[in-house]
């Protein structure tokens, strides 16, 4: 191959102009964490968890009160995966396919960077266990009524009675509740000015306080095999809780499974952080439901219901879900590579090294991306069932 990398320009800024309009709805809506740049592969990174506070009653004094001590907690993320899509050409090769080879070429391109971007939506959409609560009926895509847009109204009340900010919320779905927004609510008398751009280009509405993106990667779980599970717990269990004991029931229940309990008043679906396995008999054990825990008290020998198989489309505030992406690093000096650029993904952000390697009759181009992703604040992350 003649030509180096810096005379592909053209044809590697036009196959990312392609893959970024794939369905990686949950790239663009994270936070992308800087912190990547100062750490190596699985080399822990701490962010701040700032616990809650409380009030106190102002009494005049002469001084001012004792000083309070607070204790700021933290948490770790790390970059847990640093891949490469590679492709080569001989000189064979270029003779074979001749003025062909830069459409090739352009394809691999695009194959190359649409891998690495749906191995990172992919990590993201698995982080749905991590959720506090959900909303919605399974098996049954959201927004299928007309002008009814009670699924993300229902969604972002989760959040904000978590406290979440609202000022920068995201909701990823799958094409199936897109197939919903785009076919039953473009109606002039529904989104009014927006008809056009839902219409004709397909963009996806901005509802309830929600930027709505679709994904193709967006999670179906498939429930635990729990039956009969009672919670054990003489007293109840008061607002807050996230440690439920079960002592009647057997099978299974499983991390990202949707929980409700009998006669809880108002009702809700909380995500299973730690499951219980009961096997074949009645084995007490905990299980944990993700923070901020019960929304009311639930009484002693109270029966878990389990949500069946689901679609889990996320509602969360951008800060909660983070995405760590940067180059892989190599050493000093660099490595074998003949020649190399950096490609900034216009769209989702990603970072991409594109390296040429040259070698015995044969010529290399890999394209290289190191991440990682973490769900920092469950509390304000949701489910939309589907």
């Amino acid at each position: 191959m003649a030509n180096t990398i810096t005379g592909l320009i053209d044809y590697i800024y036009e196959s990312a102009d392609v893959v970024s309009r794939e369905l990686t709805g949950l790239i663009p809506s994270v936070y992308i964490n800087s912190a990547a740049e100062m750490a190596a592969v699985n080399q822990d990174i701490t962010y701040d968890v700032v616990p809650t506070m409380s009030s106190e009653s102002i009494t005049p004094a002469a001084v001012p009160p004792t000083l309070g001590d607070t204790t700021t907690g933290y948490g770790t993320m790390k970059l847990t995966k640093s891949k490469a899509v590679r492709f080569y050409w001989t000189g064979e090769d270029e003779r074979a396919l001749g003025s062909k080879r830069s459409a090739i070429e352009n394809n691999k391109f695009a194959q190359a960077f649409r891998t690495l971007a749906n191995e990172v939506e992919a990590d993201l959409a698995a982080l749905y266990v991590n959720a506090s609560r959900a909303y919605g009926t399974a098996a049954q895509a959201p927004f299928g009524t007309a002008g009814d847009f009670t699924d993300a109204a229902n969604v972002v009340k989760i959040l904000k009675d978590n406290g979440a900010p609202i000022s920068d919320l995201q909701l990823v779905i799958n094409t199936a509740a897109g197939v919903n927004l785009i076919g039953k609510q473009a109606r002039a008398d529904i989104i009014g000015s927006n008809v056009g751009m839902l219409q004709q280009q397909g963009i996806l509405l901005q509802i309830a306080g929600c930027k709505i993106r679709e994904s193709a990667q967006i999670k179906l779980h498939t429930k635990g095999d729990a039956a009969g599970l009672l919670t054990d717990n003489g007293g109840g269990y008061a607002i807050g809780a996230t440690t439920i004991h079960v002592d009647t029931g057997t099978n299974e229940v499983v991390a990202g499974d949707i929980i409700s309990f009998a006669d809880e008043s108002p009702a809700s679906k909380y995500v299973v952080k730690t499951g219980y396995d009961a096997g074949a008999g009645a084995v007490e054990g905990d299980l944990v439901i993700q923070d901020p825990g019960l929304r009311a008290a639930v009484g002693d020998s109270k029966a878990l219901t389990l949500t069946a198989n689901y679609t889990a489309n996320l509602a969360f505030d951008r800060s909660a879900i983070h995405l760590l992406a940067r180059l892989p690093k190599t050493p000093e000096g660099g490595d074998a590579a003949d020649d190399e650029m950096i490609m900034i993904d216009p769209v989702s952000g990603l970072p991409f090294r594109i390296a040429l390697y040259r070698g015995y009759m044969a010529n290399q181009i890999a394209i290289q991306l190191a991440w990682g992703v973490k769900a920092v604040k469950p509390e304000h992350i949701a489910i939309l069932i589907g």
